[in-house]
């Protein structure tokens, strides 16, 4: 948190050099690029967890990977 207020600080120092227009500008694209990544999180979250979508029902689904499934176990005499 330390360093993190040190960046915080270096930024204002530059930032005051600004006219207000331009420290305007600069607090627009904050928010902006703030909102654009909680748009992507949130799309992210759907994506990861939303619902399967498929012309299969479930019945068939199963029965495909149950005959999928192959075998390569190999018994071996001891």
């Amino acid at each position: 948190m330390k360093d993190e207020s040190k960046i915080v600080d270096g930024y204002m120092a530059v930032l005051e050099t600004l006219n207000p227009q331009v420290r305007l500008d600069v607090i627009s694209r904050l928010a902006q690029s703030l909102k654009s990544e909680f748009t992507a999180k949130e799309n992210l979250l759907k994506i990861s967890f939303g619902a399967w979508t498929d012309a299969e029902s479930a019945e068939e689904l199963v029965k495909a990977i149950r005959e999928s499934r192959k075998s390569i176990r190999q018994i071996t005499e001891m």
